[in-house]
């Protein structure tokens, strides 16, 4: 993050040569004249002026008593006015005049500059009047906007002068100000400019910043700024390490977490349950369950004990790897300390057995959940359902779906989909489609499982116009059908004969570029040859090549079964001997030409 901001200038050019601390020094010196003796400045009639009509303005309006000074007034007066304030003007009664000056209708408009703000607000820390601050800070931000963060940062520094302000206050008000307005380069650059003068880093500021970035995604970016501020005396906080680590694990980035973990230790913080579950979550999500153990071990060493989130991420990783016996020995560890496992837990360790085909031990952990009071949530019933489904047991599947609704929990769509598939499968088409019915009334829309299930089963048994109607509906509520379900219902309008219909689906599929599976080729090669189209087959065997879609021995056999049916007679019985010994396509145009060039001389003699 800050190496990307080093082109930017944090000093001044007539500083450039000097050293951090010399720098620091020359711009905490204010204007030469303002280290005249005030002598000098008693009889300036200018500030004479100023104060007595300052002073006078409860009795006569500033614009008049001021009305022939107006004109000539620059900036530097005002500067003086602040910092010697000769006729001791209070000073609620010169920031009066000061905010008067820049709002207040006049012949010839006054504007502030750079400098007399920042004299100004130097002024109001100095006197405690510390909620003026924040927007006289503002306006001057507002009005430089985008990488103005350097030149702001030494006009700060540069109109300090004899002022007894707390620059940290200004600093954090500077920063809050970028903030505020979207400029977080410039928020950061000063807190650059900071750290390089030796100043400590405002507290409040650089947390929002901190509280700003953590909501991005990008952890990297995140971890460079809070090492810079940790090493300008910003408090190390152990949650900030809990949510970089997150960050990191989330993206697989084990090795950048692992670091921020590490650095826990180096900032004086003892990691906490909390720590080391992330960092072994996130070992887990890139498959290293080596990682993960040893780090339970590191608790347990250092007397801090895995709770059931610790033993929960290492039986899913255990059940995703297909170790369900070392994930059944760990969740019975975890019960013998006296851990109570969670819904998660036991969902985990039922998705493993139902995923690694062991039902039944799913149903009895499903029930040692029940007798433990532990209430399934819509994510158990799902997982159970879609087991019973692919077992085939599908009376038991609508069962626990029924006691999902008795015990108030809401059927999903994963729940729906989950019953559509496994009865489409089943071949109860019927009821698949008033579950539909269902769905549609309860403002559930069907994702693509449901809708190829469907119009799968509707395919099986030859319905296609509806099948047809479902793959439109699909394509209309913002869904792409894949291939698959494209190729079945155009295998069902070919069957029919409608080799038309198969093309306008085929072209429908090829919308975007999209280029399809050898598979829905041969669909519509098998249609044509069917309706002794072989012209027209050969063309479309060109253009699959011409694509880069390799036909396979099924393509030719299907070419050849055409020949044999719709060519010359005389060539049909070796055709027959040749199908299914085609190779490739060179094979193939051999053998067509060989036999065509037969017919010919046939035809001639």
């Amino acid at each position: 993050m800050f190496s990307t901001l080093r082109h930017l200038s944090p000093t001044p050019p007539q500083l450039r040569h000097l050293s951090t601390a010399a720098a620091a020094a020359a711009w905490y010196n204010p204007p030469k004249t303002l280290h005249q003796p005030l002598s000098e400045y008693s009889s300036d009639p200018i500030l004479i002026t100023l104060s007595e009509a300052i002073k006078n303005s409860h009795h006569k309006p500033l614009q008049t008593s001021l009305k022939t000074l107006l004109p000539s007034l620059k900036s530097k007066h005002i500067i003086n006015l602040i910092n010697l304030n000769p006729h001791d003007v209070s000073p609620e009664s010169l920031y009066s005049f000061f905010t008067w000056l820049s709002s207040h209708s006049l012949s010839t408009p006054f504007r502030h500059t750079i400098l007399s703000y920042f004299t100004m607000v130097h002024f109001l820390c100095t006197h405690k009047m510390l909620q003026h601050v924040p927007g006289l800070i503002n306006t001057v931000v507002s009005r430089r906007g985008k990488d103005s963060a350097a030149e702001l940062f030494g006009a700060i520094l540069k109109t300090k002068g004899a002022q007894r302000s707390n620059l940290s206050v200004i600093f954090n008000d500077l920063m809050l100000a970028y903030l505020e307005l979207g400029l977080l380069d410039d928020a950061i650059q000063c807190c650059k400019l900071i750290r390089e003068h030796k100043f400590p880093v405002p507290f409040e500021a650089c947390l929002k910043i901190l509280n700003h970035f953590m909501k991005l995604k990008s952890p990297a970016m995140i971890w460079d700024f809070y090492k810079e501020i940790l090493r300008g005396g910003f408090p190390p906080d152990l949650y900030c390490f809990n949510i970089l680590m997150n960050k990191f694990g989330k993206l697989g980035q084990i090795k950048e977490a692992q670091l921020v973990f590490d650095e826990i230790g180096k900032r004086g913080l003892r990691p906490s349950v909390v720590s080391f579950n992330t960092l072994i979550n996130g070992y887990c999500r890139v498959g290293n369950l080596n990682e993960g153990f040893r780090l339970k071990k590191e608790m347990e060493e250092r007397d801090i004990l895995p709770d059931v989130y610790t033993y929960s991420v290492l039986i899913n990783e255990l059940c995703r790897k297909g170790k369900l016996d070392d994930a059944d020995e760990l969740f019975n560890e975890m019960c013998g300390k006296g851990l109570v496992p969670n819904h998660v837990t036991y969902t985990t360790l039922i998705n493993g057995h139902c995923k690694n085909g062991t039902f039944s031990s799913a149903m009895e952990i499903y029930q040692q959940m029940l007798k433990q009071g532990v209430q399934p949530d819509v994510i158990t019933y799902n997982t159970l359902a879609d087991g019973l489904c692919k077992i085939g047991d599908l009376s038991k599947a609508r069962s626990l779906v029924d006691e999902m609704t008795e015990k108030g929990l809401k059927p999903d769509k994963i729940t729906y989909t989950t019953l559509i598939d496994g009865l489409c499968k089943e071949g109860n088409l019927e009821e698949a489609m008033e579950i539909r019915k269902g769905m549609i009334k309860e403002a559930i829309q069907l994702d693509d499982v449901a809708y190829t299930a469907l119009i799968s089963g509707l395919c099986r048994e030859q319905k296609f116009v509806e099948a047809d109607k479902l793959l439109r509906e699909m394509v209309n509520v913002g869904l792409k059908p894949d291939d698959g379900a494209y190729t079945m219902v155009m295998d069902g309008f070919c069957r029919k004969g409608d080799v038309k219909k198969g093309f306008k689906l085929m072209k429908e599929l090829q919308r975007d570029g999209h280029i399809p599976g050898i598979i829905t080729y041969n669909v519509l090669m098998n249609g044509l040859c069917k309706l002794g189209q072989m012209k027209n087959a050969e063309m479309l065997l060109h253009a699959m090549l011409n694509v880069g879609v390799i036909p396979d021995d099924i393509t030719f056999n299907i070419l050849l079964e055409g020949h044999c049916k719709n060519g010359n007679p005389e060539n049909t019985e070796k055709l027959r001997r040749e199908k299914g010994l085609i190779l490739d396509y060179g094979s193939y145009s051999s053998l067509i030409s060989s036999l065509s060039k037969t017919s010919t001389r046939s035809r001639n003699r």
